[in-house]
């Protein structure tokens, strides 16, 4: 423990110091936009203060406390959208690896539906499904698929042909080749689809809300607008910008812990920790 401790405060720190220049220039920047609206530089009915800004939040988040049922919303509107279309996604990249005539059919369609601007599905969507919540799940169920299809499949169909050669000598059938060799190594392809798919989920909600809705972020940044409340929309807008990240990082830990291989200091953990259990099972 005692040897990874003084690496580790080398890195906290040599990462502190590298976020030292960004926090200053932030800081910089803000420091200017405050002073141009100040001495009417720019207008603040269109562009508010920073300060002005910062209000704002915390209007929606302490004193009022309005952004939590929208941001709950938005937020169970694009995970629950991207489940549905991260489902169908993988379901049909698993199909089409396995029978090529099978993948001849699907893939036509998935490019027609990825070529088809979102904004344009917007009004048949919530003509289908209405206007509840299940409109915004719908449409951020399709705008996630192809991304997701498309990095699963080419996982799954790049076949590494002496390890394949290598299971099939160790007596392995084709189920354990498929499960043991090609899902392991489409993984970290399927993981990089599944950030972009759950990042456009969370487009795709906030589109149909603003399309038409009653609730969700997106539906509070309009209202806003319309009352030219320049400071909460940004808020808002920033708002929106939280789950996004949220969303994304909670799909990198994903990925961190689940081709824990890629990195080394988590394929280190799991090797001692593999250590361990065989230890205390021989008794040792």
């Amino acid at each position: 423990m005692s040897d990874h401790t003084p690496s580790m405060r080398y890195r906290l720190m040599d990462g502190l110091i590298r976020f030292v220049p960004h926090l200053v220039l932030f800081a910089a920047l803000l420091g200017l936009w405050e002073a141009a609206v100040a001495y009417g530089l720019i207008t603040s009915i269109m562009i508010p203060r920073p300060s002005a800004i910062g209000g704002a939040i915390v209007e929606l988040y302490v004193t009022k406390g309005t952004i939590y049922k929208h941001f709950l919303i938005t937020l169970t509107e694009s995970v629950v959208g991207f489940c549905i279309g991260a489902g169908i996604a993988v379901s049909l990249a698993v199909c089409s690896s396995l029978s090529d005539r099978f993948k001849r059919y699907v893939i036509p369609y998935a490019v027609v539906l990825n070529v088809t601007p979102g904004i344009a599905l917007t009004p048949v969507v919530i003509a289908w499904f209405g206007y509840g919540m299940g409109s915004k799940m719908a449409l951020a169920a399709i705008l996630c698929f192809f991304p997701i299809f498309v990095n699963t499949l080419t996982g799954l169909v790049q076949i590494d042909e002496e390890r394949e050669e290598l299971f099939k000598s160790l007596g392995a059938n084709n189920t354990q080749i498929f499960m043991k060799m090609r899902v392991p190594a489409a993984l970290p392809l399927m993981f990089a689809g599944l950030k972009i798919g759950l990042t456009t989920a969370l487009i795709g909600a906030v589109v149909a809300e603003f399309a038409q809705a009653t609730d969700g972020v997106g539906v509070l940044m309009s209202r806003f607008s319309f009352q030219l409340n320049m400071a909460s929309s940004i808020a808002t807008l920033l708002s929106m910008t939280m789950i996004g990240l949220l969303l994304f990082y909670t799909m990198e830990f994903l990925d961190d812990r689940i081709v824990f291989w890629r990195r080394e200091s988590r394929r280190a953990a799991a090797s001692r920790a593999r250590a361990r259990s065989w230890q205390s099972q021989n008794g040792k």
